[in-house]
């Protein structure tokens, strides 16, 4: 499903089961290839999240390691958002949040040249990404959670935020958006 921004997408799995339970594909490439994903996966990460209210984020890498993500919930719920850095970009420095849980098996496809982040909703959060390619620390960007600049409206009082993420930059009236 498109977002308002272009080239962003919330993905609806399809879980198959029986009295068993069920079985889910979280990844197929013919698929996402018809949604923008056109590289092989690099590497997937797994976190876990304990309190709710929890900040992480906003990352994302630069060129020449520019990813594309798969996120999904796999426990718990998340208010995750993207947004747009991409110079030149229409939607430049605008952000789109989506609920993403366990429950509701959805999934947000983000381009390269978005940052991301997700506060939890729930105690208990576990997320799966998938990475078009893998971290080089050298490449990593981090913004601050709450620039004013952005003015993302989280859903919750911040109950934690990781000093890596307190630290991340604030986007001056200069800041022209990244190249991917």
């Amino acid at each position: 499903m498109a977002t308002p921004i272009t080239g962003l997408q919330l993905v609806q799995r399809k879980p198959r089961g029986d009295q068993r339970g069920y079985l889910q594909r979280l990844f197929c490439a013919e698929d996402m290839q018809t949604l923008g994903w056109t590289a092989p996966i690099a590497q997937i990460n797994h976190t876990y999240t304990a309190r709710k209210g929890t900040l992480r984020g906003l990352h994302l890498q630069l060129l020449p390691f520019a990813e594309m993500k798969l996120v999904s919930c796999m426990k718990g719920e998340v208010w995750d958002v993207a947004v747009d850095l991409r110079a030149g970009s229409p939607h430049f420095l605008q952000w789109h949040a989506v609920l993403l849980s366990a429950e509701n098996q959805r999934s947000y496809l983000i381009p390269a040249g978005f940052a991301h982040g997700f506060q939890t909703m729930t105690d208990d959060v576990e997320m799966l990404y998938c990475h078009s390619q893998p971290y080089m620390p050298a490449s990593e960007m981090g913004v601050h959670p709450m620039d004013k600049r952005l003015a993302i409206t989280w859903p919750l009082a911040a109950s934690e935020m990781s000093d890596r993420d307190n630290q991340g930059i604030l986007l001056d009236t200069d800041f022209q958006g990244v190249n991917v």
